[in-house]
């Protein structure tokens, strides 16, 4: 009628099953038998799932029933009454179920494993093929379990050499991004993440000092190298569930022309996975610092990538690569040590160039930054203070000298001492105010206990406009500068001289300024101003698709007619006009439901198919075509644009030809949309005269 669980009586549920918890140290099983004849009968019990024979005695020695050490599961306890004969003749069966400890669950063998890879290091390859097949048996492609694992073993793999130290990860990320973009299903995208984070496990073959070598590989070297991609398939060719992770790691250094390696595949016999790994391999590579060279700047890199499409890259997915680059503004996409907006913890500055914070981003959303400085020991206080370096590189970073640093593209605008006065560099104008102690700098002053002298600044940008504010306990200091263009970036990095700098803080605001933000010292930097206007205004697109121009319905097929110059900082293809056809509730490229089906661009480089619309684009260069280096500057010089427009439903064609380069669109939108609009856009470039004739 009951179970007695450590001294607790516990009474089945309305199907007679017991429940006892996973905490039971003792179980009694207190059996009875009534009968009602003078023989003392045998009976005979057992708990199947833990008994291994039956045990037997008479009725009269019937004594409650201990077990101890059960584990958490499913029992059957069996009580028999024997005849007189022996054998059965009256039989019970109860059900008994313990609940499963927490150590007996699934997922905390997963975390034991998980600490185990930790812990291995640099032997983890042995301890991997072993142990992470069991992993894959008991958590039955549990993704987050799995995900932790195979983070893990790529930090052992990264470890071994310092130079490629997060570079699993980012390909993952990379790789990822690029399968997303390509409409890979979540499950393939998910393979194509695992695979790209474990891509590179076999290095752990390799020894470290091939892989931190400076300078040129022997082949004895290269050869060495060359094995990791099949040392990584031999080891994850393990998880038999997961194919993909061996087909990751054993074929991404094949190449599109079948001359790569390990086997000398070509085009679509390389596994699907591989060719994506291998762009985002590539990406990472060449924007990461290595033993033997510093980054490659992200513009040197993309060119790269163009010219390997279809030799070493498969032409749809080195495309999809192109489109995260260009969407990639702020160049985010590279290898980051303490990340661009995050400077050291402590700066100790010699000298104005010696030991400088990261550069962090200026824009409309004011950055608001705080920190202590202190005099170097025996310094007077007149020979030490702190500095502001205002600069643009493709970097982030502070570097030595313009002419040093072309293929970073470092460009200096100014140096700021926290007394006001500016060593201008690349400004048009720059405007110094002294005024009094700000309320806020006193009130948070009043909070902190800090050593040494405390600076805030307040740093702002809009367009070809921007504002510092320095405050200290004595005074506040605000210095306008008149920038030399709107579309380069403006990075602020902390340094100074015979100082230390530490207590850095920096906040970001949530809200942009507007027009009325900067007072303005210099005259607007504008190419459209005082320009030829055609049917619509003039529109000045400073960086990526910053601007549009009004829009135009698209309710019937029409031509656009427009002048376009690159901006005097363009040096890039894709520094041209594009033609976005959208739709969103309103017609307003900002509207509410907005959607892009197409972003022609007049250098016929173009992949936006997704789910809304299939896009098919083809470019033609003519017997005449000088190449792409004179065609930019052609663009700077400023050229005469027309694209011809032609709707059928929603299959939109786009046509032009420029400097002997035909570039034609057939988009057909998938979606269920009547009205589309287009609007002229770009990536630095001046738009001007815009006429629009339509059909009929």
């Amino acid at each position: 009628p009951y179970l007695e669980v450590d001294g607790e009586r516990v009474y089945p549920d309305e199907s007679g099953k017991f429940t006892i918890p996973s905490d039971t140290s003792k179980l009694t099983v207190p059996s009875f038998v009534f009968n009602y004849s003078l023989s003392d009968p045998l009976v005979s019990y057992m708990l199947e799932g833990f008994d291994t024979t039956n045990t037997t005695v008479l009725r009269s020695n019937l004594d409650p029933v201990d077990y101890t050490n059960l584990r958490g599961g499913n029992y059957s306890f069996v009580l028999q009454l024997k005849d007189a004969m022996g054998r059965g003749n009256k039989q019970i069966m109860v059900r008994i179920v313990k609940e499963k400890a927490i150590y007996e669950q699934i997922w905390f063998m997963v975390a034991l494993v998980i600490l185990s890879l930790l812990l291995v290091g640099l032997g983890v390859s042995l301890f991997f093929r072993g142990k992470l097949r069991r992993i894959q048996k008991k958590q039955e492609a549990d993704r987050e379990q799995f995900e932790q694992t195979a983070e893990a073993l790529a930090s052992a793999i990264d470890a071994k050499d310092r130079y490629t130290n997060g570079h699993s990860r980012r390909v993952a990320e990379y790789s990822l991004d690029i399968a997303k973009e390509a409409g890979l299903s979540a499950e393939e995208c998910d393979q194509v993440y695992f695979a790209a984070l474990l891509h590179d496990v076999g290095k752990i073959g390799v020894p470290i000092e091939i892989l931190a070598k400076k300078g040129r590989l022997t082949d004895e070297e290269f050869e060495q190298i060359k094995m990791h991609p099949v040392t990584g398939g031999q080891i994850l060719s393990s998880i038999r569930n997961s194919p993909w992770l061996s087909i990751g790691a054993r074929y991404h250094h094949e190449r599109y022309n079948g001359k790569g390696y390990p086997e000398g595949l070509s085009g679509n016999d390389i596994p699907k996975h591989a060719r994506i790994i291998a762009v985002a391999d590539a990406y990472d590579a060449m924007t990461s610092n290595r033993s033997y060279r510093n980054a490659i700047p992200q513009h040197i890199v993309r060119e790269e990538i163009v010219k390997g499409i279809g030799t070493q890259f498969d032409p749809e997915y080195a495309k999809v690569m192109l489109k995260l680059i260009d969407r990639d503004t702020d160049y985010n996409m590279q290898e980051k040590e303490n990340g661009v907006d995050i400077p050291s913890d402590i700066l100790r500055c010699k000298s104005i160039y010696n030991d400088c914070s990261d550069g962090i981003l200026i824009d409309k959303k004011a950055t608001r930054l705080s920190f202590c400085s202190q005099p170097d020991d025996g310094v007077p206080d007149d020979q030490s203070l702190p500095s502001l370096i205002l600069f643009d590189s493709l970097d982030g970073k502070v570097h030595e000298g313009e002419e040093n640093n072309r293929n970073i593209l470092y460009y200096e605008y100014a140096q700021i001492r926290m007394d006001g006065q500016i060593k201008e560099g690349s400004v048009r104008k720059t405007q110094v105010t002294t005024g009094e102690r700000s309320a806020s700098f006193e009130a948070s002053n009043e909070r902190d206990t800090m050593d040494g002298q405390r600076y805030e600044i307040y740093a702002v940008r809009y367009k070809d406009h921007a504002m510092v504010k320095i405050m200290d306990e004595e005074r506040t200091i605000s210095v306008i500068l008149a920038l030399p263009d709107t579309s380069r970036f403006l990075y602020i990095s902390i340094g100074g001289e015979n100082c230390r700098i530490h207590n850095i803080f920096i906040t970001k605001d949530v809200a942009e300024i507007g027009t009325e933000g900067i007072p303005r010292i210099a005259e607007e930097i504008s190419f459209i101003k005082d320009k030829p206007q055609g049917d619509i205004p003039n529109v000045q697109i400073d960086n990526w698709c910053s601007e549009f121009s009004r829009t135009v319905p698209l309710d019937q097929g029409l031509t656009l007619t427009f002048h376009s110059q690159s901006l005097p900082t363009a040096r890039l293809v894709w520094n041209c006009p594009y033609i976005c056809l959208f739709s969103s509730e309103d017609g307003q490229t900002k509207g509410k439901g907005f959607c892009r089906y197409m972003l022609f661009r007049i250098d016929g480089e173009n992949w936006e198919s997704d789910e809304h619309a299939e896009n098919q684009m083809t470019v033609e260069k003519g017997s005449d075509f000088a190449g792409w280096k004179e065609w930019i500057e052609l663009n700077k010089q400023g050229i005469y644009c027309t694209v011809k427009i032609s709707r059928e439903g929603k299959r939109i064609v786009m046509e032009t030809e420029n400097l002997n380069l035909a570039v034609r669109s057939v988009t057909t939108v998938l979606d269920d949309v009547d009205d589309f609009y287009i609007a002229l856009t770009g990536d630095q470039c001046a738009i001007t005269d815009i006429h629009i004739s339509r059909e009929g």
